[in-house]
């Protein structure tokens, strides 16, 4: 793969775009997917180095989740900020990991980061239910470096 931007076709991206919105609309979190070429990092620490990049961390309730794929590398996190940590059972994250990369293996990507994105705002529903005066405090769109 040359770069980071033939990962998804233009269409690909509105699905997950819309998929982003979907879930939010139904939760106060905030969720982004930021794909790069490679990392030479562990995942979940370069996740948490993007997830601050992106000021994920100054959300009202702390209630950002980062969906982060390193493409060449073919590695995947899905972090979330403290507030959504200090409510959700141990099991979340893992989860959410393990339907997303159950399409990873079979290069269904987009499918992966939509079933993932529409479980996350599934889940945070519960925690973080939608208010009248939500405000969208992140960008919905794909991030890339």
């Amino acid at each position: 793969m040359s770069k980071v931007e033939d990962f998804l076709t233009s269409t690909q991206e509105q699905e997950i775009i819309e998929a982003i919105r979907l879930a939010e609309k139904d939760t106060s979190g905030e969720i982004r997917v930021h794909l790069e070429k490679s990392t030479e990092k562990d995942t979940l620490e370069r996740a948490k180095e993007v997830f601050y990049f992106l000021k994920m961390d100054e959300t009202k309730q702390q209630n950002g989740v980062l969906f982060y794929v390193a493409v060449d590398d073919k590695k995947f996190s899905v972090i979330g900020d403290k507030g959504i940590d200090e409510v959700v059972p141990d099991t979340f994250w893992n989860s959410i990991k393990d339907t997303v990369l159950d399409k990873f293996k079979n290069n269904n990507y987009t499918e992966g980061l939509k079933l993932g994105i529409t479980e996350t705002g599934t889940k945070l529903k519960q925690y973080f239910p939608y208010q009248s005066d939500d405000e969208n405090e992140l960008p919905d769109t794909i991030s890339l470096s």
